[in-house]
């Protein structure tokens, strides 16, 4: 029973891992002090580290340093929502970018 109890409680937190197929290009943390597992994988694999980093923090531990309060509530959404604009942004970006190098190639080779 409470076996079962663990392997769903894993499925939950962990199910998503076993469905990548690569490592993040980064990891965005909230609370570097409670989070300090997965700040300490993340430096073993090399994936850089952008985390929110209050005055109780060490920031000697995270590649792109976010000063802010991490308990307040408000800044915790401004600072996530505006991580995952960009996020979409670049994504966007990459997308067109490759789109416009895909046109290029081909006026290339209708030129030739």
């Amino acid at each position: 029973m409470k076996l079962m109890g663990e392997m769903a409680k894993l499925e939950k937190y962990l199910g998503g891992v076993k469905e990548m197929k690569k490592l993040p290009g980064a990891l965005f943390v909230i609370d570097s002090r409670k989070e300090h597992n997965a700040i300490a994988e993340a430096r073993k694999l090399h994936i850089p580290i952008v985390a929110i980093v209050d005055t109780n923090c060490d920031p000697d531990e995270v590649d792109y340093v976010i000063p802010a309060n991490d308990d307040a509530i408000r800044a915790i959404k401004l600072i996530s929502a505006t991580m995952a604009n960009a996020v979409q942004e670049g994504r966007q970006g990459a997308d067109n970018a490759s789109d416009e190098a895909a046109k290029v190639e081909e006026s290339d080779e209708a030129a030739e």
